[in-house]
């Protein structure tokens, strides 16, 4: 009887742990999404996971998780801030999930370039595009940020061309290029004011004979002027997430006017301070 009572207990203890190991962990997200599964390791600022069912480990920043009901049954909750998802709660337009293979993914697409307020050269606001790739792609831990030859070929294959972008909703681009968060930017430089500059040179040549009496005088004078164009330069951004929700557009303008129409510092300035920027 003993040995009988031994071999219950034995196997109820070994369902319990298998029906334990049959639970999954779930994360729930300050926007109100739950992402089951199970969690693989906590650090100070992110969260492994592994989606149930799947093999592949994502890393979610704990900024945004509000909290974490184990397969235990422990409930680990985390301070919230500010974070992109919740921003658009606050915008009109109704949430959607997002589909799993857009999850954490930006696009960048080509900035609009406008000198003194009037269409300027793409190639300016291609190369604005690829310099806000290069700053944001070394600080943009837990996303992926899609490549601009990536990006810019799977508009063009579909005709979203610059002159025809308006007729698409971000929502269309997001499912377009396969991503939950888009970057859209113009780069505004305006003549300023001009700095001239005038340079006088001359010379004097004096003759004198064996008597110290002056023979005869020659010389030669010449002025020259300069002339710098200034610009001011500012930078606006915004980004969208694929439910269309604006959560990000602020504009910045260099303190200083300059003589090459540099956007270099402006734009860093608000990339840094967007909510898709990682330390």
């Amino acid at each position: 009887m003993y040995k009988l009572n031994l071999l219950c207990v034995t196997i109820l203890f070994t369902l319990n742990v298998f029906a334990q190991n049959g639970k999954t962990d779930i994360i729930k997200k300050n926007n109100g999404e739950e992402l089951k599964g199970k969690v693989i390791k906590i650090t100070d600022s992110d969260v492994s996971f592994v989606y149930s069912g799947e093999t592949a480990e994502y890393v979610i920043k704990k900024s945004d998780i509000a909290q974490i009901v184990h397969s235990s049954g422990r409930v680990e909750s985390f301070s919230t801030a500010i974070q992109p998802a919740e921003t658009r709660q606050k915008d009109q337009v109704t949430m959607i999930a997002s589909p799993a293979d857009h999850h954490n993914k930006i696009a960048i697409l080509p900035f609009t370039f406008l000198m003194d307020n009037q269409p300027g050269a793409d190639t300016i606001g291609l190369k604005a595009q690829q310099d806000a790739y290069g700053i944001l792609s070394q600080h943009s831990q837990g996303y992926t940020i899609i490549d601009p030859r990536t990006t810019n070929a799977a508009l063009i294959q579909v005709g979203a061309t610059p002159d025809k972008l308006i007729g698409f909703t971000m929502k269309n681009l997001c499912d377009i290029l396969g991503v939950e968060y888009i970057i859209d930017g113009t780069v505004t430089q305006n003549k300023g004011y001009q700095t001239s500059s005038t340079s006088n040179y001359g010379n004097t040549n004096v003759k004198r004979d064996d008597a110290e009496k002056m023979k005869g005088v020659s010389g030669y004078s010449s002025s020259n002027s300069n002339s710098v164009q200034r610009y001011d330069v500012s930078v606006s951004l915004q980004i969208y997430m694929d439910n269309n929700a604006s959560i990000y557009n602020q504009s910045h303008k260099a303190f200083l006017s300059n003589t090459d129409g540099s956007y270099s510092g402006p734009l860093e300035y608000l990339i840094k301070r967007c909510p898709l920027y990682r330390k």
